[in-house]
């Protein structure tokens, strides 16, 4: 049953994503709309889908006419560790629900929570959008980094604050190379490089069919950019392009990265890249209050601004800063990488 009751007019249902058709009517919509965001586009949750093996239940309200009214993206997420919950986006820093009219909002709201009933999952959370009536609001925990794009190198190099304009001109004295693209070489030297960043964190790597399934996805609207020392890869980000704004999503760097200010070249090539593209605007993402890619961020003029979630239900706790989970991230850290890449995943997908 894929149908739920009607709300004040308007019926919700779940799209079937593997329909072309259908995938097109979503994703005209997401671009229509001034409050989507990529997380929202159909190639998110059939990658999620694909790579984390949670099910996509993409709620669609529609008027009598079958005009979309509003979109709702949900990943089924199940873990032994943290629960189970519908997640709008999953693996997504934004989502939730996009609909221009409150009635919309409502009537994806009410379903969600009634597919949630029948799938046996106690919460719904929702990343961003509108707030339903009576859900729990919650923030204070993470902020998102975003601004505009200068056009050209010089421009871009001038916008940065004058201390981490000088690491970005340190970095450039190092001889370092950068390769732009989504070849398996390029996936490859992101997933080993990725890898090694987040369990230098202490945290579980997401499985490497997660990033393959984003890129063949997006197509065009996705890659890779390494940073290499001497040929050996030392910093890499994959980056999603959309409404002409680059999102560095996934990225990291080694051991060695701070060496040779990998991390710093690395992000203003990516400017540089992006700006030659066509894109006028930079989101660095969310990072947690008090962490270091948070002082990181606004090192490069970036200031903060609050997300707000929501959730009804008992909200799982994922943050690896929790006190519950402090012996966990020393522990994980101290990892082999070969054993932190075989062990992440399975913990890493039920973090949605």
């Amino acid at each position: 049953m894929n149908a739920f009751a009607p709300v004040a007019g308007l019926t919700v249902r779940s799209a079937d994503l593997s329909d072309p058709i259908e995938r097109g009517r979503i994703d005209e919509f997401v671009h229509s709309e001034a409050s989507a965001e990529i997380f929202h586009r159909p190639q998110w949750s059939m990658a999620v889908e694909r790579g984390c093996r949670a099910r996509s239940h993409y709620l669609v309200a529609e008027d009598w006419h079958g005009a979309i009214g509003g979109i709702l993206p949900l990943s089924e997420v199940r873990s032994p560790l943290f629960g189970s919950a519908l997640v709008s986006a999953g693996f997504g820093v934004g989502g939730g629900i996009v609909a221009p009219e409150p009635e919309a909002a409502e009537a994806l709201a009410t379903s969600a929570w009634e597919l949630a009933q029948r799938l046996g999952c106690p919460a719904v959370e929702l990343r961003g959008g509108r707030i339903p009536a009576g859900w729990m609001r919650r923030e204070g925990l993470y902020a998102g980094f975003a601004r505009e794009l200068a056009p050209d190198e010089a421009a871009i190099l001038k916008s940065i604050p004058r201390k981490q304009r000088a690491e970005v001109r340190r970095a450039q004295g190092f001889a370092l190379q950068t390769a732009i693209g989504s070849s398996a070489t390029d996936r490859e030297a992101h997933y080993r490089v990725y890898s090694e960043s987040v369990r230098n964190l202490g945290t579980p790597v997401f499985p490497r069919p997660l990033f393959d399934a984003m890129l063949d996805e997006f197509g065009s609207d996705a890659d890779i950019l390494t940073v290499s020392k001497e040929g050996r890869a030392v910093a890499s980000v994959l980056s999603f392009y959309f409404r002409g704004t680059v999102f560095p999503y996934w990225g990291g760097g080694t051991a060695a990265a701070r060496l040779w200010r990998a991390n710093d070249h690395m992000y203003f090539e990516l400017m540089r890249h992006a700006a030659a593209r066509g894109c006028t605007r930079f989101d660095f993402g969310r990072s947690k209050l008090g962490t270091g890619a948070f002082s990181f961020k606004k090192n490069w003029g970036f200031e903060p601004h609050p997300l707000v979630y929501s959730a009804k239900g008992p909200m799982r706790e994922t943050n690896p800063m929790s006190p519950k989970y402090r012996l966990q991230v020393a522990l994980w850290k101290k990892l082999p990488l070969w054993l932190a890449n075989r062990a992440g995943p399975p913990v890493a997908i039920g973090l949605g």
